[in-house]
């Protein structure tokens, strides 16, 4: 998903360095890294059609705080390049393949940007032994089309409309059928209480591209996921209007900030 699209081998974990390397998982090789050592592991979830160096302003960092994997799903990156649909579901399936491939044995810190938060809600629904803490950086939301409807009806069906037009004379990336597939999309699905935090976007721009980015829109945007991280019981939302949609180059001390918080509340935890 664009990101103007709303309706958007056994390793020692005690490596110094990062070095890009390959796995199969399933049918596909995966490039992947990991690097640093510690008692939390963190698995970093890129978004749509983005490799891996999604999370160069920071893959680093968090490797001084815990062990860190980054990865390039299929169809993305260096890992193998297909035409082929996925759900975030098949996305959310391969991670876990590939955490069991790693034999990583304990629950991970999923840390997801955009249309990686879907896959990281599929991932939290579906394994909820193999997470422990999710933290979500602008996600994408199934519900973004009723931002542009409930500013204006007509308008943000036109609008839509031609979203769609574009990303399909772009090409169909490999998540096409998350977004503009003619089924119902899937709600929110249900995730055990953990420590949950959202990052949203609502910085406001001067020539808004569509309704979504226009000022009642970010309102409605961050509205959205306020009440979204409300509805956990250790649920948190940071709504900020210093970073567009990639918090993590925009923003990159936010982003490390709310995982040491994280980590801060997990050790004070059972997951020690």
């Amino acid at each position: 998903m664009k990101v103007v699209v709303l309706v958007f081998a056994a390793l020692s974990f005690t490596l110094g360095a990062s070095q890009s390397q390959f796995i199969n998982v399933n049918e596909f090789e995966l490039e992947y890294e990991i690097t640093g050592n510690g008692k939390h592991t963190v698995l970093l979830e890129a978004g749509a059609s983005s490799a891996m160096t999604d999370w160069d302003p920071v893959f680093s960092q968090i490797a001084e705080q815990a062990t860190v994997i980054r990865y390039s799903r299929v169809g993305n990156g260096n890992s193998t390049q297909v035409k082929r649909h996925f759900t975030s579901r098949d996305y959310a399936d391969y991670a876990s393949e590939l955490l069991d491939k790693l034999q990583v044995a304990k629950p991970v810190i999923l840390v997801a940007h955009s249309y990686g938060g879907s896959i990281a809600r599929d991932f939290a629904a579906a394994y909820p032994d193999k997470v422990k803490a999710l933290l979500m950086l602008d996600p994408s939301s199934e519900h973004d089309v009723d931002v542009l409807r409930a500013i204006d009806l007509e308008q943000g069906n036109k609008e839509i409309a031609a979203i769609k037009l574009d990303d399909m004379k772009n090409g169909m990336s490999n998540n096409y059928l998350d977004f503009w597939s003619k089924r119902p999309l899937p709600d929110y699905p249900k995730i055990k209480d953990m420590p949950v935090t959202v990052i949203a976007s609502v910085k406001k721009t001067e020539n808004p591209a569509n309704l979504f980015f226009t000022d009642q829109g970010r309102k409605l945007w961050g509205e959205h996921w306020h009440n979204w991280a409300a509805d956990f019981p250790q649920g948190r939302a940071v709504l900020t209007d210093k970073s567009g949609h990639f918090v993590q180059f925009d923003e990159p001390n936010l982003v490390l900030t709310e995982l040491q918080r994280l980590i801060t509340k997990l050790n004070k935890t059972k997951h020690k």
